[in-house]
């Protein structure tokens, strides 16, 4: 059919659906790749594959000697063989841990009897301390999907930046909370047949459900909606693509540059803030706080984001090598590409890698203001944008993505694909400081949009300069350990390749628990 025909079908058609969603698939133009943060290359199972037969324990964390995923492979290690663990003080680990009980408890199983005996054990000594997790838990070292230990180990920190509850110059940057016209669907439950082809779809309150199985008289009803799977990736840690309507179809949310050109009409504004670096450096942490011009504080925690992969505007190293690699949906830090100017104290420095800051002055919209000249945007190029919702101060650390308080030095970020939240995870890597070597039990409590790969951890530095500079001057390179309980169900999967000697395949689990929940961001 000429694309002229098409333009003339869809206006007679007006949005009918008695003539089939194929003809309204065209009517939609061209589908537009989306990728959103962590979206993994697709395999296809080869045909006729037939699943191998797991060994006895293959898949009993403390029996397994080994197992895979789509993202990582995990291979048992005794306590004795992780560097510095006998050395380490895990008295300073035992806050985090409780905190992530005071979640994974309430799963029941392994993790409730881990729990009810971690309430028995006595904080007299670093001993008590080490025996309790050598009881309860089994080291496996966290390798790439390549078979490589070694990674980058990055940090942050809880930024300060002054601000005010109105908008009135220089405080001309609205920080924005979640807007109320933002969709959500669930990934999980779009099934294969569906993910490349166009479906109907009911908006319930913020959640959008796929319809099946509707007849030619219920697809014109006047509460469904079109929706193109065909162009967007459904891997993200979350699991949750973000949409908005326009007319009768769904959309992706608006990038960052649709957001600050066009205002964001159906979110409250948290704060207004002078500096559109300051505020983006706050979301790329995914916390913080503003101090206000009346003394006050606002204190800020991650609440969402608007769907789109963080793509940072990365500053180029004296050797031209860069130091951010995009590899499908994924950010991926390179610990030999080292940035210049280790001294400088640029606030741009940030998470392993150093922003290009815009040119100062580019003016955003405002929602219920008119502009006083052209509105640009504020010159960053990334098109995630993150929102923010407020927090009663607690006189702990800022929240992470488990609703717990964030421990400075042992709690990190991670990638949830590969390690799931709550999990202590022993790190090997070095001082931002001294380069002496830093090995500690941490607790994973939190992730973020630049916290992509297998093994990846973002120490969380703290709050105030000291922590800023530690967590700016961090990144070197890393192994990792995941302590998982023992007797946990885990991914017994192997490569998506032929086993040697067995002629099956077996296709690998996302997920390293059998709950794939459980690797999932559900901020």
């Amino acid at each position: 059919m000429k694309k002229s025909d098409v333009v003339k079908q869809c206006a007679r058609a007006r949005w009918s659906w008695l003539s089939g969603l194929a003809l309204i698939g065209a009517c939609a133009g061209p589908s537009q790749e989306i990728q959103l943060p962590g979206a993994p290359t697709s395999v296809s199972k080869p045909a006729g594959a037939e699943p191998l037969a797991e060994p006895a324990g293959a898949n009993t964390a403390g029996q397994a000697p080994s197992f895979s995923t789509q993202s990582a492979s995990y291979v048992a290690t005794p306590f004795d063989k992780l560097p510095g663990w006998k050395t380490d003080n895990l008295i300073e680990s035992w806050p985090a841990f409780l905190g992530s009980c005071s979640v994974l408890a309430g799963r029941g199983g392994e993790w409730k009897r881990v729990c009810d005996h971690a309430s028995a054990v006595g904080l007299t000594s670093n001993d008590s301390v080490r025996a309790f997790f050598e009881n309860e838990f089994a080291p496996y070292q966290v390798r790439d999907d390549g078979s490589r230990a070694d990674g980058v180990v990055t940090g942050y920190f809880e930024p300060e930046i002054k601000g005010s509850r109105q908008y009135r110059a220089p405080y001309v940057y609205p920080v924005y909370g979640v807007p109320e016209d933002m969709l959500v669907l669930d990934a999980r439950k779009v099934s294969k047949a569906m993910a490349s082809s166009t479906v109907a779809a009911k908006v319930e309150g913020r959640e959008v459900v796929i319809q099946t199985g509707l007849s030619t008289r219920t697809l014109n009803a006047p509460d469904l909606y079109l929706l193109d799977l065909a162009g967007m990736a459904l891997n993200s840690p979350d699991r949750k693509v973000r949409l908005r309507i326009e007319g009768k179809r769904l959309l992706p949310y608006y990038t960052r540059e649709e957001i600050e050109t066009r205002g964001a009409p159906n979110a409250k504004v948290l704060a207004f803030v002078q500096d559109a670096m300051e505020l983006y450096e706050m979301q790329v942490q995914g916390t913080g706080t503003i101090k206000l011009t009346d003394g006050g504080t606002v204190h800020l925690a991650y609440a969402d984001q608007n769907g789109h992969p963080f793509r940072p505007t990365v500053a180029q190293s004296a050797s031209k090598k860069p130091a951010v690699k995009m590899r499908g949906g994924m950010v991926e830090l390179d610990v030999d590409a080292q940035d210049d100017d280790e001294d400088d104290p640029t606030p741009t420095r940030t998470r392993g890698f150093k922003l290009v800051a815009p040119p100062p002055g580019g003016r955003v919209a405002v929602p219920g203001r008119r502009a006083d000249g052209r509105v640009t945007g504020s010159g960053i190029k990334d098109p995630s944008y993150v929102f923010f919702r407020e927090t009663p101060p607690t006189g702990a650390g800022p929240m992470g993505a488990m609703n717990v308080p964030l421990s400075p030095g042992r709690s990190i970020a991670v990638d949830p694909r590969s390690t799931p939240l709550g999990f202590p995870v022993f790190v090997s890597t070095r001082d931002p400081g001294d380069g002496k070597p830093m090995r500690r039990l941490t607790i994973a409590q939190d992730t973020g949009g630049a916290i992509r790969g297998a093994v990846r951890a973002d120490y969380f530095f703290g709050s105030g300069p000291k922590a800023a500079s530690q967590a700016r001057r961090m990144k070197a390179s890393g192994q990792l350990w995941v302590l998982l309980p023992r007797g946990l169900k885990v991914a017994a999967g192997g490569a998506l390749a032929k086993t040697r000697g067995a002629g099956g395949v077996r296709e690998l689990p996302q997920c390293l628990v059998e709950t794939e929940d459980q690797c999932v961001d559900e901020q």
